[in-house]
């Protein structure tokens, strides 16, 4: 069993209406991750915070914006600012988030980690907000695995936070997310179950 103390922090990453099922980029049953983590929410966090994709039209990500087809890091036109896609989903509990992360702001930049944009630059402020509040641990869930949730995880880790992801609490856009996994563990970051984790 792992204790969840005021020195932990539970990251949802973009539980978004668009990243759901009927939203412009899907995750495959990404639905099925907001009842666990509406339970990890009642867990005794020292902080939560969300992050949010927060797209400008015509965003570099947007394979809209190059002409062509989805590929490789080109998707279809999704979150965009101040849209009903880029909401936080409805069934989300929300009373414990203490910060909501906007990221992928910059037309010109993609921003697949809620501490640092994929320039490799630009911080969020995540990282010191969670810091200044003496959280050493951070769990994350959410969309999705082997893109948000991955690079949110590397990034918390290399910036010094133990890291957790939880692995029922999250969904992936692949069919396997073996090598995601296998990635993760060559960073050190560690999985569990969201039934692993309880309160003193």
């Amino acid at each position: 069993m792992i204790h969840v103390t005021s020195h932990d922090a539970l990251l949802v990453i973009d539980l978004q209406n668009d990243f759901l099922p009927g939203g412009a980029l899907a995750v495959r049953d990404g639905d099925a991750v907001i009842p666990i983590i509406n339970h990890l929410t009642l867990l005794p966090f020292g902080q939560q915070a969300a992050s949010q994709d927060w797209h400008p039209h015509g965003h570099v990500s947007f394979a809209s914006t190059h002409g062509r087809r989805a590929a490789p890091d080109h998707w279809p036109d999704h979150c965009i600012a101040g849209t009903h896609g880029a909401e936080l989903a409805a069934t989300l509990h929300q009373a414990r988030i203490g910060m909501v992360i906007r990221k992928g702001r910059d037309p010109d930049i993609d921003s697949y980690s809620a501490f640092i944009d994929n320039d490799r630059a630009t911080r969020t402020g995540l990282d010191s907000w969670l810091a200044g509040l003496g959280i050493s641990r951070v769990f994350i869930t959410g969309l999705a695995l082997d893109y948000c949730v991955r690079f949110t995880a590397i990034d918390a880790k290399a910036l010094g936070f133990e890291t957790i992801v939880v692995e029922d609490a999250c969904r992936a856009v692949g069919p396997d997310p073996q090598e995601t996994w296998q990635v993760l563990a060559r960073h050190g970051i560690a999985r569990a179950q969201a039934s692993e984790l309880a309160g003193l």
